[in-house]
């Protein structure tokens, strides 16, 4: 395993909650004391259910937002000891594809404009040079380069996500953060992006976290993965160990609710989510947990294990996950999909050029 490009130790940051009049009632602790290492050339995905802080991570570690504690070393850096100045240099090294095509676009810019900014900005290219980086830029997600010359109103959702892909890659960045980057678009373009950003990390030997809910894409895409829940990194470990046998019992809920993956009727969780305001004591699974015991109320398990790791009390003790079917369907699904286009090269470049 190489060396850590990025690394996060105990990074928390919350967000105060206020009534009508504005009066400080409380604060959710989006991010609690998340540690997480990042080598260089790998691909860690960050999943987890809607709230539970994946996204709001992801802003961290590129210090779009301020964390309350903790520290977060880039390339060896401590960023949050940079200045403007210093910060807005790295930041040719680290970039981030949003989940919304429709909104990550300036509608005011056309799509050279946009792509060329990054270029101007850093001096990737001489300025005679800029039309010429941007057509190859727009060539290397499946746009052609006279499209450039549109507004970001004239593309589809698709489309869209291929020209911020290119925006992204412009300062040609060691570091990608994908925050949920294909969850916005239909099922069919979901295919052809995620196909696109497998051939870019192969091809640039990029390091990307993926943030996603869709473990299809996780499966196909990830060497990595994290489990988030209400705050709180609760397992990490290769894909396919967690895949196979999953040590939390979120972890193992979140699998069985893929169909087909779980080996039969998913169980359902009890208990309702609680509030990211006063989250439970201990583990802050327990009140849906069908394992927990006293003990998970009195004491927040720690992340035990080396490669594959768990913040379970019980998490050696636990039954046998039930065993998987022969086939996930969220991965079957996307390996059809990305075999339909594969596999018909005139479809895929008319597809490529229209969605």
């Amino acid at each position: 395993m190489s060396a850590p490009l990025l690394e996060l130790r105990d990074v928390v940051r919350s967000f105060p909650v206020r009534d009508a009049l504005g009066r400080a009632r409380g604060a959710v602790r989006a991010v609690d004391g998340v540690s997480l290492s990042v080598p260089e050339g790998s691909v860690l995905a960050i999943v987890g259910e809607s709230g539970c802080g994946k996204s709001t991570l992801g802003r961290l570690a590129l210090r779009l937002i301020e964390p309350d504690s903790g520290t977060i070393r880039f390339m060896g850096q401590d960023l949050r000891a940079l200045s403007p100045g210093a910060l807005r240099l790295r930041r040719r090294d680290m970039q981030i594809i949003f989940q919304d095509p429709f909104a990550s676009l300036d509608p005011r810019m056309t799509v050279e404009q946009a792509v060329a900014e990054p270029l101007r900005l850093h001096g990737i290219v001489p300025r005679h040079e800029e039309r010429d980086e941007v057509a190859r830029l727009l060539a290397r997600v499946g746009l052609r380069p006279e499209q450039a010359r549109r507004w970001p109103h004239e593309f589809s959702g698709g489309q869209r996500q291929r020209i911020a892909i290119a925006r992204a890659l412009a300062s040609r960045p060691k570091l990608v953060i994908g925050d949920e980057p294909v969850s916005a678009l239909d099922v069919s373009v979901q295919a052809q992006v995620v196909n696109l950003l497998s051939d870019l990390i192969g091809d640039l030997g990029l390091t990307f976290v993926l943030i996603s809910h869709d473990l299809g894409v996780v499966r196909h895409i990830a060497d990595r993965v994290a489990v988030m829940y209400l705050g709180r990194i609760v397992e990490e470990g290769a894909t396919e160990e967690v895949f196979r046998a999953p040590r939390h019992p979120y972890t193992r809920a979140l699998l069985a609710a893929v169909p087909g993956q779980g080996g039969g009727r998913p169980a359902l969780l009890e208990g309702d989510i609680p509030s990211p305001i006063d989250p439970p004591s201990g583990c802050r699974f327990r009140t849906r947990c069908p394992f927990a015991e006293a003990v998970c109320a009195e004491q927040a398990p720690p992340m035990e294990g080396d490669a594959h790791r768990a913040a379970c009390h019980f998490q050696h003790r636990l039954p046998p996950a039930p065993a998987a079917a022969e086939h996930d369907a969220g991965g079957d699904r996307l390996r059809r999909l990305q075999a339909f286009f594969t596999d018909r090269p005139s479809a895929r470049h008319v597809t490529g050029a229209s969605t």
